[in-house]
């Protein structure tokens, strides 16, 4: 039997962890409360959360430090922590995300985003608790074999670890995709990839950077990214900086998976004909890898459900796929998608959205 998740809500006001917990209650949450960051690091401590919706000001320790103390700390730096705050100010969020901050709500806050995001930020937590239960199970295999074994491992963990922590901060919880979007379109360029030939490191490290496709939403406004209507062409260019900011963001690390994850973020908006952005690369310009995540990513977003629009049937997702060849899409990798159809189908089918 699967175990309650567990929800911490910290905040100095007793109305406000009244609203929250009546608002997560229903779920079938255990909600569990704190009234200031003090109180939220010993419970933390004592019995982890899964998610943690921290207030910004209080008393003893505020919010941020509060972040900061429970980031530091290897037992707990992996629960994802959502910053709640009435000030919307940039530098406020940055320095919630120089203390760890996974994501950000605005108050008074609404029932459906805090119940989509707390929701989502849960299977971030089963995904990555699966990945540490599975590395310990390595570890101790690896224990019996040669040294150069363990080196390996040892490289291998500090990639996943940092992997995990990029993808814990992606922005995709912002405009309500869902960890399944991510699970769907990392395995459709894996899959895609393999199908042209490339080598299992290289499968293997996009399927571990696709997902941080989009962590560059972190730095576009709410009213922008979440609006239901179509934009205008001042609010279009601000959504074509997020391919700039998460390039920026994952620049620097000495890591395969998060060199790979920056190429991606920059130019999975590349179009082969050069009609994309940022840069309107064009052709084999585009990095490989670049050109696979844009086919699995809008063959995703085609059949799934968005604030701006319902699911397009598979039949219409594939059309407009087919029809992309040689304009949005490098030929060569629409090719190799539709060689794979019966392998994409089956990714979609077991990786669904949760209902609800």
């Amino acid at each position: 039997m699967s175990r309650t998740p567990i929800i911490l809500i910290v905040d100095d006001e007793e109305r406000n962890l009244r609203l929250m917990e009546a608002m997560l209650l229903p779920t079938g949450y255990q909600v569990v409360k704190a009234s200031n960051g003090m109180d939220a690091i010993q419970i933390v401590k004592k019995n982890p959360p899964d998610v943690i919706l921290m207030d910004v000001m209080m008393p003893v320790i505020n919010g941020i430090e509060a972040t900061r103390q429970l980031k530091a700390d290897e037992d707990t730096r992996m629960i994802p922590v959502v910053m709640i705050t009435a000030l919307r100010e940039v530098e406020d969020r940055v320095r919630s995300l120089e203390a760890g901050a996974d994501d950000f709500m605005s108050k008074p806050v609404d029932k459906i985003e805090l119940r989509t995001r707390v929701r989502t930020l849960i299977q971030v937590k089963a995904y990555h608790d699966h990945l540490k239960d599975y590395q310990k199970k390595l570890e101790q295999d690896v224990q019996e074999r040669t040294i150069q074994l363990q080196h390996a491992l040892n490289m291998l963990k500090q990639s996943s670890l940092e992997t995990i922590h990029c993808l814990s901060r992606a922005a995709e919880f912002k405009d309500e995709e869902t960890g399944a979007h991510i699970n769907r379109m990392s395995l459709y360029s894996a899959a895609v990839g393999r199908k042209m030939g490339l080598s299992e490191t290289t499968i293997e490290r996009i399927l571990y950077a696709a997902p941080m496709h989009d962590v560059g939403k972190i730095g576009i406004p709410d009213r922008v990214l979440m609006k239901p209507g179509k934009l205008d062409p001042e609010e279009w260019e601000i959504i074509k900086q997020h391919t700039v900011i998460g390039a920026r963001i994952l620049a620097g690390s000495s890591t395969g998976f998060i060199k790979l994850a920056q190429v991606i973020a920059l130019t999975h908006h590349e179009k082969w004909d050069g009609s994309g952005y940022p840069k309107g690369l064009k052709g084999t310009r585009i990095p490989l890898a670049g050109r696979i995540t844009a086919i699995a990513d809008v063959f995703d977003a085609l059949n799934s459900r968005r604030p701006y629009k319902e699911p397009f049937s598979i039949e219409k997702s594939f059309g407009i796929i087919r029809e992309s060849r040689g304009s949005h899409f490098d030929p060569a990798v629409v090719d190799a998608f539709f060689d794979i159809e019966p392998e994409i189908l089956a990714i979609r089918e077991e990786y669904q959205d949760p209902v609800g």
